[in-house]
């Protein structure tokens, strides 16, 4: 996998009148720098590549084939804030390095890339240092010219001033900076690349910046559409991370797909099932797939802190070992499963059909109406389907031993019907927020508060199945089984403590008080 290195940087162009061959001011009187020091004068040539409509540089990436310097080869910038990026790094080839492309493949999507603009760059570089003379930045004035390589092939010239921090450096320097060089004449630069900068410059069609969220009073179409965007743009900004076990992105990779297909089914009436059903389906696929080791992974965890609870002495046999063996059977090869996924034609066709779907949505007649009044329905509609499912759940939970005919299977499902439509009520307000207000964030917080408590339930039924058959794996190789027993009997605890506190949660998050602010 390419080399990785985390971008913190800021540019700075010249106001009106401000000239000379050096932009950049003396930097030594900001504390903490002590000492500013000439290193080198490097001349610069990369080449930039994206596909045909721009999608890279439209979601701000870069990619570029640049030699000279201290790190020739190739580089993909990725976002992570306002001047963050994360830069990877790979060596000088003739054509992209497939570790590269594959980063930018949820947005390329199959779609060729090829060479763009090329720009050469003479930097003059110097060393921001503290007393002790470590590096705490780097400055340079750049001498930019770029030429395009498609189409009419103008050109245009620049200078500007860029700093950067060291490795692990503090971001407040970029502040402390500042002052210095708006002093000097300079100011923030309005474009965040040297790309961006270039293609505005040479004429070519910039990518429009992301949409501003709508108003509380636009239509509900509108904020419907403004949340679908903003998870499949999660989604395909988690790819890289997904690729590379970044930790916790295919969690949050596999989230958004969930709040995208919960919006398809909780505003159904402002867009068209027959469309988005289908996308739904693929959603869930996607989702099953990004969850082949999550839940294990997860479920391991809560295993080994269960364990750490048990005192020492009924700790018997390789208990852990025996955990271990568990949590890592099966996903040999898993990696390279989860890539075949992220190159596959259909997650490739899904993130497609997504984003056609949002440049020309399904609209029903229901999105032109005020946002207040059809996503507020909506939302009262799932806690309807909610408060169905849990007055099932509670009816099992209430009955007496006597009169009681449900299994505990017949319980847990129960439980675990409700979580779910806990969790679609909750992505439905969250969606809904936008537009509703206080009222849609006080029912979120709610519909959270009883997921999480029944989604510690569903754990502790997980637990207890994985318990049964690691005991049977354990006696089967000669080992005690006794503390797998141990722990199935605290997840038996567990889950009656959920039970027992269910009732009074859902009192809570159901009172019609604060709940008729939903109401239009």
């Amino acid at each position: 996998m390419a080399d990785t290195v985390r971008e913190n940087e800021r540019k700075y162009e010249a106001t009106a009148g401000v000239g000379g061959t050096d932009l950049l001011p003396d930097l030594s009187a900001a504390a903490p720098v002590a000492t500013v020091t000439d290193r080198s004068t490097a001349e610069l040539d990369a080449v930039y590549y994206d596909t045909a409509d721009h999608r890279l540089a439209a979601a701000g990436i870069t990619l570029r084939r640049r030699t000279g310097g201290g790190d020739a080869g190739w580089h993909v910038k990725l976002p992570v804030a306002p001047g963050v990026r994360d830069e990877f790094h790979a060596p000088l080839s003739t054509n992209v390095p497939r570790t590269l492309a594959a980063l930018v493949r949820s947005r390329t999507r199959g779609v060729p890339l090829a060479p763009l603009i090329r720009i050469e760059t003479r930097r003059d570089v110097r060393h921001l240092l503290d007393e002790h003379g470590t590096l705490l930045a780097e400055a340079s004035t750049d001498d930019v010219r770029a030429t395009l390589l498609t189409g009419t092939g103008g050109t245009a010239s620049w200078t500007e001033v860029e700093v950067e921090l060291a490795p692990d450096g503090d971001p407040a320097l970029l502040d402390t900076l500042e002052p210095h060089l708006r002093a000097a004449g300079l100011r923030p630069s309005k474009a965040p690349s040297k790309l961006a900068r270039a293609l505005a410059e040479t004429g070519q069609a910039v990518p429009a910046p992301e949409a501003a969220p709508p108003s509380r009073k636009a239509d509900a179409g509108d904020h419907v559409l403004a949340f679908l965007r903003e998870q499949a743009e999660a989604v395909a900004a988690l790819d890289p991370g997904a690729r590379r076990g970044t930790e916790d992105a295919v969690h949050q990779m596999r989230v958004a797909t969930r709040r995208l297909r919960s919006a398809f089914r909780t505003y159904r009436k402002v867009l068209d099932r027959r469309v988005t059903d289908p996308i739904g389906e693929e959603l869930k696929w996607l989702a099953s797939e990004l969850g082949v080791d999550r839940d294990r992974e997860v479920l391991a965890e809560r295993l080994n802190e269960r364990l750490d609870e048990v005192p020492h002495d009924l700790v018997r046999g390789p208990v852990r070992a025996r955990l271990r063996t568990w949590s890592t059977d099966g996903r040999t090869g898993s990696r390279r499963h989860l890539t075949a996924v992220l190159d596959s034609k259909r997650y490739l066709l899904l993130l497609e059909t997504l984003t056609a779907l949002l440049a020309d949505p399904p609209l029903l007649p229901a999105a032109a109406h005020p946002a207040r009044q059809v996503l507020a329905k909506a939302v009262l509609s799932d806690y309807a389907r909610l408060a169905g499912r849990v007055d099932h759940a509670l009816a099992i939970l209430s009955a007496s031993p006597e009169t009681d005919t449900a299994t505990g299977s017949e319980r847990d499902t129960a439980l675990h019907d409700a979580r779910k439509a806990a969790k679609r009520a909750r992505y439905g307000a969250e969606a809904a927020t936008p537009a509703l207000g206080k009222a849609a964030k006080r029912f979120a917080k709610r519909m959270k508060a009883v997921q999480t408590l029944l989604g510690d339930h569903q754990d502790s039924v997980m637990a207890r199945t994985a318990l049964c058959a690691i005991a049977a794996d354990a006696e089967a190789a000669g080992e005690s089984a006794f503390t797998f027993g141990v722990l199935y009997g605290r997840e038996e605890q567990c889950a009656e403590r959920d039970e027992r506190e269910f009732p009074a949660l859902w009192a809570k998050a159901s009172d019609p008080r604060w709940r008729k602010g939903l109401g239009t």
